[in-house]
């Protein structure tokens, strides 16, 4: 299997944790990796030039956000899975990537998702919330539920058949795209009962309360535009949702 991992960056030399990350994988198949800069202006690109001789693809202009940055690394992956690792995020561990090819290869899937835990960004040991998953279910979008877009993978084919990331969808675009290929588009899916994913704190859609409030916005116009009924309580019930993350017991190392 031939697995393509797509990291967007812009101004965050922290990106070099994510790629040492992923370059620890003890994975057998062949590894792409695609780094997508976009117009970095600090000293991110020093950080990036000293991976080149490792990279599939590295681009660096300036671009609309994240999300055109990840249409532009799906244009040119050429795996036969991609998956995304976000430029402050670690895997949770080195058989991370081989979980999930040994997942595809067990599975007659077109995706396979895992868990993810969101930790502090000065100490990524140190577990704050756990998120963890469950196998897909008619109705979940519906309740303001979603796998955790860095711990998932899909098919290359997949993304061919039902589009990119829409940009129309500033903060939530990949809940929309999660939306699109499970709900809508039935996918066959996956879910590896095991964390696959280290993600710090303060991300684009949980750094405020008006990126979260605009984040479940974006959430529920996307249930809409593809013809979900989501109630009127969608967004405080996904918002509560997330309350009992803190409340997990940290998962093993």
């Amino acid at each position: 299997m031939k697995l393509s991992i797509i990291t967007v960056v812009r101004n965050n030399p922290q990106v070099g944790g994510a790629l040492d990350s992923i370059l620890a994988q003890r994975f057998e198949g062949e590894l792409e990796l695609i780094v997508i800069d976009g117009g970095s202006t600090d000293g991110t690109l020093a950080v990036l030039e000293a991976y080149r001789d490792k990279l599939a693809v590295l681009v660096s202009e300036p671009d609309g956000g994240i999300y055109e940055g990840m249409n532009k690394g799906l244009a040119l992956a050429t795996g036969d899975v991609i998956g995304t690792l976000n430029s402050d995020d670690l895997y949770f561990d080195g058989e991370a990537l081989a979980a999930v090819a040994q997942a595809f290869a067990e599975h007659d899937v077109d995706a396979v998702y895992g868990d993810l835990v969101y930790v502090r960004r000065d100490a990524t040991a140190r577990v704050v919330r756990y998120w963890q998953s469950r196998p897909y279910a008619d109705g979940l979008f519906e309740r303001g539920w979603m796998p955790p877009h860095p711990a998932f993978f899909a098919r290359r084919e997949i993304y061919a058949r039902h589009g990119p990331f829409d940009l129309d969808y500033r903060i939530a675009a990949d809940f929309e795209l999660l939306l699109r290929f499970m709900a809508k588009g039935g996918i066959r899916t996956l879910h590896l009962p095991r964390v696959l994913v280290r993600m710090r704190l303060g991300g684009a859609s949980n750094r405020s309360l008006r990126a979260i409030l605009r984040a479940n916005l974006e959430s529920y116009r996307a249930c809409r535009q593809h013809g979900l009924r989501v109630p009127l309580w969608f967004i405080p019930r996904k918002i509560l949702s997330r309350v009992p993350q803190f409340f997990r017991p940290a998962p093993g190392p």
